[in-house]
Order: C-alpha cells, then sequence, then structure tokens
C-alpha cells in the first residue's frame, strides 16, 4: 500500500514572505465580526500561500458542478472524454491538447472509492491522483510498467467514515488522499494518426469505472448529506475578492494538514488571523471582515509577476524539479508558479513543460509572425512523445482558429525534415513550401501568445544538457 509522504520538513522557503506568527499566532481566532487590519505584504503573504488551495479549488469544482463543463458529472464517477481539447474549453488554464483524459472525481467522506480500470495499448497513459491541496501524486504509469493488466484501485483519506486502510478483497492496491474532495486523472496516449489504434484505445477507455466500497460489496452507495459548496469563481481573482474567507474555511476542513510539514502550518499560521482554522464552521454574521478587492488586486499582482516569468529562458531549469510535486517536495515559489501557469501538471519523471522563449527576449505577440527550428539533435529528448502548443498568455487559453489546430506533435500531426529535424510556424497564414501540420495559425492582433513544450517521460539524463528552442520573429 502506498501512503502520502508525512513528517517531511521543507527547509527553503521563499525568502522574505512573511508568516503573520506575529499576528496573533497565539491568541484566539475572533468570535465576532470584526476587521483585521493587515498590511500589504501581509495581504500578499495570504495570497501567495493559499494560491494553491483556491485554484485547485475553482479546477476541481469546475469538473465537477459546472453546468457549462462538459465533462462535469458530479462526484464519484468516472467520466471518460474522448475528444481532444479546443479552444471553448475555459475550465482551466494552458491545457493539454495531445492526450485524452478520464477524470474520476471522488468524494470520499463517507465511504472510499474504487476505480477498475483495464489493460491500454497505448504508449503512455498514467494515473495523476490530487486533491484541493495541489500536490501531484502519481501512482500508476506505463513508465513504471503499469497498464499491462487491469488493476483495481481503492482512495480513502484520513476522515473516511469506517474505514482505515485495511486490505479488500480483489483491490490490488490501496491509496490515502491528502483530501476528502479528490480526484484521479488518467492521460492517455491516443495514437491519433492510427485509427486503428486510436479506436482501440477509445474503447479500453469506456471500462474505466468507480465504485463505492459498498456498491464493490454488492451493496448500495451509504447516502451523501447535501453540501452546500461555496461559490468558485470564474477565475481565482474572482475567489480572492468575493469568498476568500468561505472558500479557505471548506477547504481547510476537507484536508490533512501534517503538523511536521513547515508549508502546512505556515498556511494555517496565515489564516488563523482571519478566524479560519480546520474543523470550524463559515459563520457570515461572526466572520472576519476583510477588504475584497485588495485580495484581488494581490492575486492579480503575483499572477502577472509569475506570468512575467514566461519569457525567461531560465524558467525551466529553475522550476522544472519543484513543480507538480507530492508533499514535501515542492516549496512556496514553486508552488504560486504551477498555480498560476497551469494547474494538475505532472511531475517531472512524467512530464516537463518548458517554455520557448523569443530569441531577443521580448514577448511573443501575434502582431508578428514565428519560425522555430529544431534540429534533429535539438527536438526534445522524450522516451515517449513530445508536443508543441500555443496559448494566449492571459488566461492560458488555446488560439482559436478555423482548423482548430493548437499544437505540433506526434498526435497532433508534424512532419520531420529529411535531416530529422522540424521548423513550426506560428504566423497568420501558411507559409510557401511549409506542411500544414507544421503550421500554428494565428489572428493577426496585439495580443501576447504563450508556447509551451510538453515533453513526456523526458530523459532525464539529455535533459541536463537540453535547451528549450527560441521563436524568431519572421521579417514582416
Amino acid at each position: 500500500m502506498k501512503e502520502l509522504k508525512s513528517n517531511i520538513t521543507i527547509v527553503a522557503l521563499l525568502a522574505g514572505l512573511l508568516l503573520l506568527s506575529a499576528c496573533g499566532k497565539n491568541e484566539e481566532a475572533p468570535t465576532v465580526t470584526a476587521e483585521v487590519k493587515l498590511t500589504d505584504e501581509q495581504v500578499e503573504n495570504i495570497v501567495r500561500r493559499s494560491y494553491q488551495y483556491v485554484a485547485l479549488y475553482n479546477v476541481v469544482n469546475k469538473f465537477a458542478m459546472d453546468p457549462r463543463n462538459p465533462m462535469s458529472k458530479g462526484w464519484n464517477i468516472c467520466v471518460p472524454d474522448t475528444t481532444l481539447k479546443d479552444h471553448t474549453l475555459e475550465a482551466i488554464a494552458r491545457p493539454n491538447n495531445d492526450t485524452l483524459y478520464i477524470n474520476c472525481l471522488m468524494d470520499l467522506r463517507k465511504e472510499p472509492a474504487i476505480i477498475d480500470m483495464p489493460a491500454f495499448d497505448s504508449k503512455y497513459v498514467s494515473l495523476m491522483a490530487f486533491g484541493y491541496d495541489h500536490y501531484v501524486y502519481v501512482p500508476l504509469t506505463t513508465r513504471n510498467g503499469d497498464f499491462k493488466e487491469p488493476k483495481k484501485m481503492l482512495f480513502y483519506s484520513d476522515r473516511t467514515e469506517g474505514y482505515n486502510g485495511e486490505p479488500v478483497e480483489g483491490v490490488d492496491q490501496i491509496f490515502k488522499m491528502n483530501g476528502d474532495y479528490s480526484g484521479a486523472v488518467f492521460r492517455v496516449m491516443p495514437h491519433s494518426t492510427d485509427p486503428e489504434l486510436f479506436d482501440k484505445i477509445i474503447e479500453q477507455m469506456q471500462f474505466v469505472s468507480l465504485q463505492t466500497l459498498n456498491e464493490y460489496k454488492g451493496g448500495v452507495p451509504k447516502p451523501i448529506d447535501d453540501v452546500i459548496f461555496p461559490v468558485f469563481g470564474m477565475t481565482d481573482a474572482d475567489v480572492f475578492g468575493n469568498n476568500f474567507l468561505e472558500v479557505m474555511q471548506f477547504v481547510f476542513n476537507q484536508n490533512t494538514f501534517d503538523p511536521n510539514d513547515e508549508m502546512d502550518q505556515a498556511v494555517l499560521a496565515a489564516l488563523k488571523p482571519l478566524g479560519v482554522e480546520p474543523g470550524k464552521a463559515y459563520d457570515l454574521t461572526k466572520a472576519v471582515k476583510i477588504d475584497g478587492d485588495r485580495f484581488r488586486q494581490a492575486s492579480l499582482k503575483v499572477q502577472a509577476e509569475t506570468l512575467k516569468l514566461l519569457k525567461e529562458p531560465g524558467l525551466f531549469a529553475t522550476y522544472s524539479t519543484r513543480i507538480m510535486r507530492e508533499k514535501g517536495d515542492s516549496d512556496l515559489d514553486a508552488m504560486v508558479v504551477a498555480s498560476v501557469i497551469g494547474p494538475i501538471g505532472l511531475p517531472l519523471e512524467e512530464a516537463t513543460y518548458p517554455n520557448v522563449s523569443t530569441t531577443d527576449g521580448a514577448p511573443i505577440n501575434a502582431q508578428n509572425d514565428y519560425v522555430i527550428r529544431m534540429s534533429k539533435d535539438e527536438l526534445p529528448p522524450a522516451n515517449a512523445f513530445w508536443s508543441l502548443t500555443l496559448y494566449d498568455l492571459q488566461n492560458g487559453f488555446f488560439i482559436p482558429n478555423d482548423r482548430k489546430k493548437y499544437s505540433v506533435g506526434e498526435n497532433a500531426g508534424m512532419k520531420l525534415n529529411a535531416e530529422g529535424g522540424i521548423d513550426i510556424y506560428v504566423a497568420e497564414k501558411l507559409p510557401e513550401g511549409v506542411p500544414e501540420e507544421n503550421w500554428l495559425p494565428i489572428s493577426r492582433k496585439d495580443e501576447n501568445m504563450d508556447i509551451i513544450l510538453r515533453i513526456y517521460v523526458p530523459d532525464l539524463e539529455k535533459l541536463k544538457t537540453w535547451e528549450a528552442p527560441r521563436a524568431e520573429m519572421l521579417p514582416k
């Protein structure tokens, strides 16, 4: 049985951030409506330490309960998505256009959930587990030889009623989550250029299913109490501005906090002066008053500062080993980057996401055309496959185009040249002589763009010396 890591202390926190320990750490939290005076530094510290929870609360609930999202089917169900994403998807920033997904969202309060999965014929499949705290776990992956045989996996949390991790007949693996509301997401390479294999993989995806433990044993699911979820936001700034304390109180009540984990204890200390602590009920009539606009503006500042990092060539090297990790393996700075740029990614062993900057350091803007050149030796070092995807910088959404072409790679289509390299064009019109597969269309307007590489199962040794390509602006 694999358990979440515990008793690990992070020793490298971002210097200069305040913990608010001097602002009421040893005092009783307010029990009547009051306004807490906070400095700008304190507000930003609270926002930075809370961002991972707010971002994932929004993402998870958009996939569980948002009627505008066709993938939203509620809790304790697995939903296969057999259509590659397009520009209409706005539930998550910088979505993946290269793999198909199976989303399993679990309410683990009353009983465990058991996911039954078949063998897969795809050369890349992974199962990623996560919760509102945004730490990432990969219990199963083809990189480790998984998915060759059918398997059943059970998920539970510290608060799951009547279950403490004991073996269950027929269950192959047991996994303990940090939170009651958790997700398990399959990524499946569809081999879309091979129609026969593609159809076979689509069929296999339909056999992934979820049962509660009672259902698995032939009974009926335990009744689920009606839960009033705080309103999630269209953006993270909406939560920070409108109902931040309510959301954080809800999140605190559904997650396990490690007394020996520094980041866990720091966020608890930061929120306690605002009356938010695990085990409390949110009461609007007694809640501390905060200036929601200050928190909104602080979140927008954190977002803007983080997005600026995308044009820095060193972003990949700086954060690749620190983002999308298990609890105890990340730090505050890296967690903020992950939460802003694109929640729910894979750790370095499974995938890495270097950004493409320009040769002159200027932003990539849709008023210009660009070419990204890679020789055979400069191609991304992928043991599975790679892709290059185009987004708008501000929102992280696909650039709309009639061809619905958002990426270049093995699944989306590409053509290597005679020498085994490739030239990828980001341009308003298809340049003469360029294979259509290697063209990412844009609309001519003043809009900054973001180009992300995805390297699945990277060769970690080659990655040490490999450099991401640069985008060269073409003459007008």
